[in-house]
């Protein structure tokens, strides 16, 4: 058994990346985001590459992230590893949403937060039956990134800001109906697709898997245009708690657990990121990852969520009310060293 966090293999014209760490759900860490980097570089510029593969290893996730505990305790401890891993994450994400060749995703199982950006990023995302999408980053005091930021606001009517304050899954129906996912196949074909790539000097081999499917979202759809078309978190929440419906008092309680900060910076994300490239968009997300260092509700949240798991975060500020503009402004506002793609 091969220990190392990535595997890269050359298979005729497919170069393949396995993330490998499958007891950890594939959650990324700097290292393999260090590993994955110099390789796509390569692979870009390689004749005999006609075509990327990444999946994952293991049943249960494609990647359910970044490695959150990495990140919480460089923070708390005030090392140079988080700030370094954001941004060495988002030049990896900007190669591959850039990459000049087919960048094929297996996706199967959890994806969510670091684990979508080396995916969903790419030119063909494939996704099966077991997979399940989510940004759930508003949960643990961080908001949508690893391009959020571009794609999110870019989906149909208002499903984007639905989906990065609730941090709701999608399955991969839904995926394919918003476009999020490119083709739809059942998780035992992943490796026959990987043959087919392999053998053949295009992504042709993928027609196959590209059937459009009947609208799975329609009401849901309705129901989120309808309600998130506030100009506030609060007018959201507003519509919400108005409504007697299950669904939509269910979802109300839901974004009423997320950090109130959080939140508010998801929903200024879907306002800006529209009018912006995905590399100005990356430029933001890490303007956004250096201020959340500096807070404290990123580490009261991973803390409810993962270090004591008791889910009871106590946010600071505690309401929606007390997050004034001018703090999200700052949030927002250019560093004294802005991110670069070249680094």
């Amino acid at each position: 058994m091969n220990d190392a966090e990535v595997l890269f293999e050359r298979r005729g014209h497919a170069a393949i990346i396995t993330l490998n760490r499958p007891r950890a759900l594939n959650a990324l860490t700097l290292d393999m985001v260090r590993a994955i980097t110099p390789e796509l570089k390569a692979w870009a510029v390689d004749d005999r590459v006609r075509t990327v593969v990444i999946r994952g290893a293991g049943d249960r996730a494609f990647s359910a992230g970044g490695d959150v505990r990495a990140l919480f305790e460089s923070g708390r401890d005030r090392t140079p590893y988080a700030s370094a891993f954001w941004a060495e994450e988002y030049r990896l994400d900007t190669l591959i949403k850039e990459f000049p060749k087919p960048f094929v995703a297996l996706v199967h199982g959890l994806v969510m937060g670091g684990g979508v950006g080396v995916s969903f990023n790419g030119s063909h995302r494939i996704v099966c039956e077991t997979t399940a999408f989510a940004m759930p980053e508003t949960g643990i005091g961080l908001f949508p990134d690893v391009g959020g930021t571009y794609f999110l606001p870019r989906l149909e009517g208002r499903m984007g800001l639905y989906l990065a304050l609730t941090g709701a899954r999608l399955k991969a129906p839904e995926l394919r109906h918003l476009r999020l996912a490119t083709h739809l196949a059942r998780y035992d074909e992943f490796d026959a697709i990987v043959d087919a790539l392999a053998r053949d000097e295009a992504v042709h081999a993928l027609r196959a898997w590209a059937e459009p499917i009947p609208d799975p979202m329609e009401a849901l759809q309705r129901q989120v245009d309808h309600h998130f078309g506030g100009a506030s978190v609060e007018q959201v929440l507003a519509n919400l708690e108005a409504d007697p419906d299950d669904w939509a008092q269910t979802t109300a309680r839901t974004i009423r657990t997320k950090s109130p900060t959080s939140l508010k910076i998801a929903f200024r994300q879907m306002e800006v990121g529209l009018a912006r490239s995905f590399r100005e968009c990356m430029a933001i997300e890490f303007r956004l990852t250096e201020r959340i260092q500096r807070g404290s509700d990123f580490y009261e949240g991973v803390r409810a969520t993962i270090i004591d798991k008791d889910g009871a975060p106590k946010w600071n500020p505690a309401t929606l009310e007390e997050v004034k503009s001018w703090m999200i402004d700052d949030y927002f506002a250019p560093l004294a060293r802005e991110w670069s793609a070249e680094g």
